[in-house]
């Protein structure tokens, strides 16, 4: 089976995950998942393999194989797993739970290898771009730094009393952290330069960007510069792109009939695709801010999309 060149998938509250080629829309691969839903996907940045998080378990899969079988499971965590993610030579995987914990798999070893305790459901993890430190957010409205060298939390902030962090991004070059909420805010921070840890958060914006909840926020990557953009998916049916040079509103994103619970840039920025509770995923372009392809396949929410368009990154 020859490996495309841009890996798109999504999974759904249908119990399935499917992948898509981009340009047509054709699905050509679905895989069963019939024991609970997919809550996050991530494909690893040689594109060899695709991980799906659910209740309890994290599952593996080979994306050359047409099998439906996962090559293996991560089954430590204890509740929804709800973040999931790759190192950048892919050898190491984090994840995130309502169990309270977020965790940390080495992918030539069975088990877990670390594991950090939040104290509250986890809902988001993201990895620094300096891949030495992990930043949780949890539904007390915590934000905490894991310094993975010190092996400790070496940074704790609470942006809104009592108001879930929903999504977390950080810019590619690590300047900027942005952490959404359920009551439809944006907190931006710089990160201070001239440190080797990114500890230092310094206030810089507070973006009233949706009425309802930001599902997910995310920045865009590095082939997107000097336009740097923030992406923010929400209850309320629209994506919101902003121009992270004032955070002033740039396009909006109108045409998913429901929830926006995911969205992930093309490398280059000029896409973003979304998957939503009305069962498609959409690819945009972000030019004009239309819809030019959409995904119909799934019978349910579709809650969860990964795309890995880039270059291929041979693991060490």
């Amino acid at each position: 089976m020859a490996q495309p060149s841009v890996i798109l998938a999504t999974a759904s509250y249908d119990h399935t995950i499917k992948f898509w080629e981009a340009e047509s829309g054709r699905c050509y691969r679905t895989i069963q998942y019939p024991e609970f839903n997919v809550n996050r996907l991530d494909i690893t940045p040689n594109k060899k393999y695709l991980a799906a998080a659910g209740n309890p378990h994290i599952r593996l899969f080979d994306i050359n194989s047409s099998g439906h079988q996962p090559i293996m499971s991560y089954d430590s965590h204890t509740n929804n797993v709800t973040a999931v993610g790759f190192q950048c030579d892919g050898n190491w995987m984090y994840s995130g739970s309502e169990d309270g914990t977020v965790k940390i798999w080495d992918l030539r070893a069975p088990g877990c290898q670390r594991e950090y305790e939040s104290r509250a459901a986890v809902n988001t993890v993201v990895l620094h771009p300096n891949q030495t430190e992990l930043i949780s957010g949890d539904q007390n409205g915590n934000i905490r730094v894991w310094d993975l060298i010190a092996n400790s939390c070496s940074c704790e902030l609470v942006p809104e009393e009592d108001t879930a962090v929903r999504s977390l991004t950080v810019m590619w070059d690590g300047s900027l952290v942005v952490a959404a909420n359920n009551r439809g805010t944006c907190y931006v921070w710089r990160l201070l330069r001239g440190t080797q840890t990114m500890t230092n958060f310094e206030p810089l914006h507070k973006l009233q960007a949706h009425s309802g909840y930001i599902l997910k926020c995310l920045l865009s990557p590095e082939l997107c510069d000097p336009q740097r953009y923030l992406a923010t998916a929400s209850s309320d049916h629209t994506v919101k792109i902003w121009n992270v040079d004032g955070f002033t509103l740039e396009k909006t994103l109108i045409g998913h009939q429901r929830w926006v619970w995911d969205c992930v840039f093309s490398a280059n920025g000029e896409y973003l695709i979304t998957a939503s509770s009305d069962t498609t995923a959409r690819l945009w372009t972000l030019s004009t801010a239309e819809a030019i392809r959409v995904f119909n396949g799934h019978h349910k929410a579709t809650v969860c999309c990964a795309l890995n368009d880039g270059p291929e990154y041979l693991s060490s």
